[in-house]
């Protein structure tokens, strides 16, 4: 008879995710798993398989929620300048997690050594241009954003700037530079 999970597979999911987004994929071992996930071995490979599929199904996770928030900011009663700039700035006030971002941190770890990583990051990034280019698009149509610029290229243009943000993020805690950042990329829209 199967035994009964005692453990919620979100939650050691999440603590999955914490793990891997401070240390790294290679960094990171099956001890260190159980030890942090609070779950034995055997429950971490009948649930999630092995590190590798573990990992995949936590950067999974990790992206849904992202893509979660993303869909709430796109249908907000707000400006689309200031949705932008939210999006933006939500790089900064990501507190209690580890700095930076995790797809952005595993396809520089991952990328040129995993296809499978580096297609889900590639899948990743065109679903963020995508939202930003939904942004684009409706601010040209209401008039908020000149119409001078191609909409794809501004997302092309935002998404670097979001990259750059998730990456700088992770080296500095000035957040004079990092406002000033924000507004500058912002202040192309005017």
């Amino acid at each position: 008879m199967a035994r009964h999970k005692e453990f919620e597979v979100n939650e050691v999911l999440d603590k999955a995710i914490q793990l891997f987004w401070m240390q790294g994929y290679e960094k990171t071992s099956m001890q260190d798993l159980v030890e942090n996930m609070g779950i034995h071995r055997r429950s971490i490979y009948d649930t999630f398989g092995d590190k590798h599929a573990l990992f995949m199904k936590a950067i999974n996770r990790y992206v849904d929620i992202q893509n979660k928030n993303m869909r709430l900011l796109l249908v907000k009663q707000e400006p689309v300048k200031k949705k932008i700039q939210q999006f933006l700035e939500s790089v900064l006030e990501e507190t209690g997690n580890p700095q930076g971002c995790l797809i952005v941190n595993s396809g520089v770890e991952l990328g040129l050594l995993d296809p499978e990583v580096s297609s889900f990051v590639e899948e990743s990034y065109l679903k963020t241009e995508e939202f930003i280019y939904k942004l684009m698009l409706v601010g040209q149509q209401t008039g908020e954003i000149s119409s001078q610029f191609d909409p794809k290229a501004l997302s092309h243009y935002f998404m670097n700037a979001w990259l750059g943000l998730r990456t700088i993020v992770k080296t500095t805690t000035n957040q004079k530079k990092l406002s000033g950042i924000i507004h500058t990329t912002l202040s192309i829209l005017d």
